[in-house]
C-alpha cells in the first residue's frame, strides 16, 4: 500500500524559506520517478517539480525555475523540496506523488502559508 508522509509546511515570511519532506513507503520508491505538486485555495492542481527514479535529472514549472530545489535521499525513500524567495502565491497545500499519477493526493500534504 501506498503511503506518502509529506512535512516541513508551516508559516513563512515573503523571502524566506522552507524545506518539505516526503517520507514513502509501500512501493519500490527508488524506482518511481516523483514529483512534488500543489493546490492553492481555489485554484487547481498544479505541477511544481519532478526528479528521475535515480535524482539524476529534475524539472521544474517554469515559474518556479531558480527558487524551488527537488531532491531525493532513495536510502531513506524521501523526497525533498527547498523552496527560497518565498511568495505570497506560494501558499498552497503541497504534496509528492509519483510523477506518472502526480494529480493523485495519496497524503495529507503539509501547508505552506506565505504571509507577512
Amino acid at each position: 500500500q501506498v503511503q506518502l508522509v509529506e512535512s516541513g509546511g508551516g508559516l513563512a515570511q515573503p523571502g524566506g524559506s522552507l524545506r518539505l519532506s516526503c517520507a514513502a513507503s509501500g512501493f519500490g520508491f527508488s524506482t518511481y520517478g516523483m514529483s512534488w505538486a500543489r493546490q492553492a485555495p481555489g485554484k487547481g492542481l498544479e505541477w511544481v517539480s519532478g526528479i528521475y527514479p535515480d535524482g539524476t535529472d529534475t524539472d521544474y514549472a517554469d515559474s518556479l525555475k531558480g527558487r524551488f530545489t527537488i531532491s531525493r535521499d532513495n536510502t531513506k525513500n524521501t523526497l525533498y523540496l527547498q523552496m527560497n524567495s518565498l511568495k505570497p502565491e506560494d501558499t498552497a497545500l503541497y504534496y509528492c506523488a509519483p510523477t506518472n499519477s502526480w494529480r493523485q493526493r495519496r497524503g495529507q500534504g503539509t501547508q505552506v502559508t506565505v504571509s507577512s
